[in-house]
């Protein structure tokens, strides 16, 4: 071939491989309605011709090849491209493990059929070198996992099947190419899908399935033992294995498995393989520690509970045989430093792979319908965990607490008590299990709340000695919560010393770990655990004796409020971060209204002005501001209706008269703050909680607002002034482009038009546009929690304009600012109604309901403007479209009156649903 002509081809191919990668991916600008058709064209048009092509040139390249690689690299791409098409718009995420499966066209049926397509693959793989090669087994992987009903009949699809088995099977024959890590993952992918799109009666009745599974088992038993090279895919093999051991109890027919010979090698394979790596790493000081990596050791061990407990004795007796040496060397060492240093680090690693495992293999019996011969060995492998806590943390082993390898370890520990509780602690438990009597002949432990007195006395050791290690800090906490939640546990809790213990003493000098600033987030869930414990019984001296420690810091921080620079001191800042993440925490506890009361009567009114002070401050400083935000945020959140006060009480009133102070004092100040680096960080965060604040508190039914109007009282009209100024001082790109940001501005505007439409209407022209034009915007966000809220408001608004206009008296002051409004802008709501119709017919929404609400009302305002809408979206269809469409546009208004009463709206919803579905299936 000329090198003219070299350069036409791949240039040819190229184009297409760029052509199918753009058409797969939504375009910026076009909605996904708009993305689909055209995909959805495109794939039944040309993408078949395309892949056709690309194999047409994978031929010709192959039997040449003195051609150029790179052809051969564009034509697999192309390819691959076409076979990781989103054919039915599912958007798979190839990041994702689990490729699942693909849908490709009947109108492929006859190609994937052929064998010379799986054939072509396998010959270009063993023929080349990577990236062909590896490029060539993802298109492999691909077409593992086509949909089993694409095939003809059950005898294709066991033809298809043989010829992938019988080409891997080739592979680990000659082992051509898997010494490259690139072939040797896509390959390890490969395998793992074959079990994953296909039964373990359909292997076994293959022809070679007798060799085939001796050499998989063979590769798997080598990858295990060489961790450092298949580290990223022993997951695939581990995953291959255990999907085939738990289809063995629905295998069928009289083929052998052959699983009860090579499962058992495989899983001491992988237990003797983890236990000789920890040396490995030691000797060669290998940076890259599998245990270290816990996010790929967790996919590992996801598939380890099915193996292990596959043959369970066997597999106990390894772990035993393997586990109580090192148990014994470990304890010796307690009392007796090592000549090595290092032979610290050799146990502490082996037992913390023994650790991992057999939390696993607790964690298994959740998804195992096993005898209760299995619980006997779950108690005989937990006993030795338990037993083991009676050593960790004596002796010598005291002064590895800043070690990795001794972080490790405990991590693993609290990954094995999570998974313990689980199984056998709580409400789902077994309260007979056999674990329990194993438990009770080897430690003493003979029921749930003698094992949750060992692992709260853990617990509390690993707050007070792994201060500076925020990871252990975190996964200890989290597990306290996970106690503390349940009705039974959290009850359990209570008759335990050390529990009482702690809710007497919990200040920082009992729990330094409140002291590293890594931590201040943990402190939150630290009260919050604490607080619910604390309201589980009806003891309000209690309490008081609980916040004695508050009370203390608060009048400290009250001592130094009065001096601008004191109160900007590092302690006093540090101060202010810790109680604000503590008193968030015991707010997030209170969920009755005797609670709550209890915790509203500490810090009003005598804290509040402490609040402020701080906001006041500390306004530049998103560090401070952010937990002091956050804390009123959550205790003006009425959730579980906590926040009931007596008919005669003011306290609703009051609250919201601090929220308003709060507010506007950080309100008026950040908006003065234009030059900042980083504008999520150090504005929209606080001006967004800021807004939650508010709507909660608008929302919240426990303040009668006509209150602050009657008595003259600015609260309400100046928390609502600074909050739509800081609401709209954010760029509309940024708030729809910050989630969080997104959802509080719009919470708050759909409170704003249910509750306050007077207050919207009352703005000024250019604010007037803004909110409204913004919500248009939010009607067409991909968050349907955004586009719903968005609806809402929308709704309210045209409701609230149509009855006052329509109620046979002079409209309301409101009614005219907003007629005036609309006058000035005649194209907001129309412009809004568009869109609306648009999003209903064009694109796929699944809040239609939310979406046809504020339809009607917009209609009923400006039915002049409908009949001209129906005739523009009715002419910008393709002419043989448009009759149907004004079809559907008659039914629509049938038996629709102009009133907006709930019958009369649900009747015009079912209309609309009528209307969507006959002009979708007609197109």
């Amino acid at each position: 071939m000329e090198q003219a002509s070299v350069e036409h081809y791949f240039l040819g191919l190229k184009i297409l491989t760029q052509l199918v990668a753009e058409i797969n991916q939504p375009t910026p600008g076009r909605s996904l309605t708009q993305h689909r058709k055209a995909a959805v064209s495109f794939r039944d048009l040309a993408l078949l011709n395309i892949f056709k092509a690309s194999l047409s040139s994978l031929q010709h390249l192959h039997r040449n090849m003195s051609s150029e690689v790179r052809l051969r690299e564009q034509a697999l791409t192309l390819a691959l491209r076409c076979l990781s098409f989103d054919f039915v718009g599912t958007s798979l995420d190839e990041s994702t493990e689990d490729l699942g499966t693909i849908q490709v066209p009947s109108s492929w049926r006859s190609l994937l059929e052929d064998p010379t397509t799986t054939e072509l693959f396998f010959s270009i793989y063993i023929g080349n070198t990577p990236p062909v090669s590896s490029t060539a087994l993802e298109c492999l992987v691909r077409l593992a996992s086509v949909r089993r009903s694409l095939f003809t009949n059950d005898a294709e699809r066991t033809k298809f099947l043989g010829r992938m088995m019988n080409g891997t099977l080739e592979v680990l024959r000659t082992q051509k190419g898997l010494d490259d890590h690139g072939n040797y993952h896509e390959y390890c992918r490969l395998l793992g899908r074959l079990k994953t799109n296909y039964q373990l009666s359909e292997l076994v009745n293959i022809e070679n399935y007798t060799e085939w599974i001796q050499r998989v088992a063979e590769f798997t038993i080598s990858s295990l033992q060489s961790w450092q090279w298949a580290s990223g895919s022993v997951y695939y093999l581990l995953g291959l294995w255990s999907r085939l051991v738990t289809s063995m109890p629905y295998l069928k027919g009289d083929s052998p498995s052959l699983l009860e010979a090579y499962v058992p090698k495989i899983t001491h394979a992988y237990i003797t393989s983890r236990m000789e790596s920890v040396q490995v790493v030691i000797q060669q000081n290998i940076e890259n520690d599998p245990l270290d990596d816990t996010g790929e050791l967790q996919d590992e061990l996801d598939s380890l509970p099915y193996l292990c407990r596959f043959h369970y004795d066997k597999t106990s007796e390894l772990i035993v045989s393997m586990l109580d040496p090192i148990v014994a060397a470990f304890s010796r060492l307690a009392s007796t430093p090592p000549d090595d240093p290092r032979q610290y680090m050799l146990l502490e690693g082996q037992l913390t792979w023994m650790i991992w495992i057999v939390g696993a293999i607790v964690r298994g019996r959740l998804s195992s319908s096993s005898a209760e011969s299995q619980e006997v060995v779950d108690g005989d492998l937990s006993a030795r965990m338990f037993g083991l806590l009676q050593v960790m943390d004596n002796g010598n082993h005291t002064s590895r607490y800043g070690e990795r390898s001794r972080q490790r370890m405990d991590i693993a520990m609290l990954t094995f008590f999570q998974n313990f509780r689980k199984v056998y602690v709580g409400e789902q438990a077994m309260h007979s299990s056999k674990v329990y009597t194993r438990l009770s002949e080897k430690l003493g432990l003979q029921d749930h709340l003698m094992v949750l007195n060992v692992t709260v006395t853990k617990l509390l050791t690993n707050l007070k000695v792994f201060a500076t290690c925020e990871e252990v800090i975190s996964m200890t906490l989290n597990l306290f919560q996970d106690l503390a939640a349940g009705y039974m546990s959290g009850k359990l809790l209570l008759k335990i010393d050390t529990i009482n213990f702690m809710l007497t003493n919990h200040s920082q000098e009992h729990f330094p770990f409140m002291q590293e600033y890594c931590n201040t987030r943990n402190r939150t869930t630290f009260y919050f655990t604490l607080g619910r414990l604390l309201f589980m019984e009806d003891t309000p001296g209690q309490f008081k004796a609980f916040m004695s420690p508050f009370d203390s810091i608060m009048q400290q921080l009250s001592s130094f409020a009065g001096d601008p620079n004191s109160f900007r001191s590092d302690a006093v800042k540090a101060a202010i971060i810790g109680i604000m993440r503590d008193l968030r925490g015991i707010a997030m506890a209170t969920n009755s209204r005797k609670t709550y009361g209890l915790l509203f009567d500490w810090i009003y009114p005598k804290h509040f002005p402490i609040i402020l002070r701080a906001v006041e401050v500390w306004t530049d400083v998103p560090q401070v501001t952010t937990p002091v935000l956050k804390f009123v945020s959550e205790f003006v959140l009425n959730k579980t209706q906590r926040l009931t006060f007596e008919c005669s009480s003011p306290n609703g009133i009051l609250l919201f008269r601090e929220v308003s102070k709060i507010i506007v004092a950080y309100g008026n100040r950040i908006l003065q703050m234009t030059s900042v680096s980083d504008a999520y960080t150090q504005k929209y965060k606080g001006i967004w909680i800021c807004l939650s604040m508010l709507t909660r508190a608008l929302g919240g039914n426990y303040v009668n607002f006509g209150v602050f109007e009657l008595y003259g009282d600015p609260a309400l009209q100046d928390a609502l002034n600074i909050a739509i100024k800081m609401g709209l001082s954010i760029p509309l790109n940024d708030v729809l482009g910050y989630r969080k940001v997104g959802k509080a501005y719009f919470a708050l505007l759909d409170v704003l038009c249910s509750n306050h439409a007077s207050f919207v209407a009352s703005q000024d022209l250019a604010t007037f546009k803004l909110m409204l034009s913004s919500l248009e915007a939010g009607l067409k966000s991909l968050d349907v929690s955004i586009s719903s809220q968005c609806a809402s408001a929308i709704d309210s608004f045209a409701g609230y304009y149509f009855n006052q206009t329509t109620k046979g008296e002079p409209p309301s002051q409101a009614a005219q600012n907003m007629a005036s409004h609309l006058t000035a802008e005649p194209n907001l709501l129309p412009e809004i109604l568009k869109t609306l119709f648009e999003i209903i017919l064009f694109e796929d929404c699944s809040n239609q309901w939310s979406l046809s609400r504020p339809i009607l009302s917009l209609i009923l305002i400006n039915e002049q403007f409908y009949t001209t809408l129906k005739m523009q979206i009715t002419s910008s269809l393709p002419s043989d479209k448009q009759q149907k469409l004004l079809g559907c546009f008659d039914k629509l208004m049938t038996d629709v009156s102009r009133t907006l009463e709930p019958r009369n709206r649900d009747r015009f919803t079912q209309n609309l649903t009528v209307f969507r579905h006959d002009f979708r299936t007609k197109n």
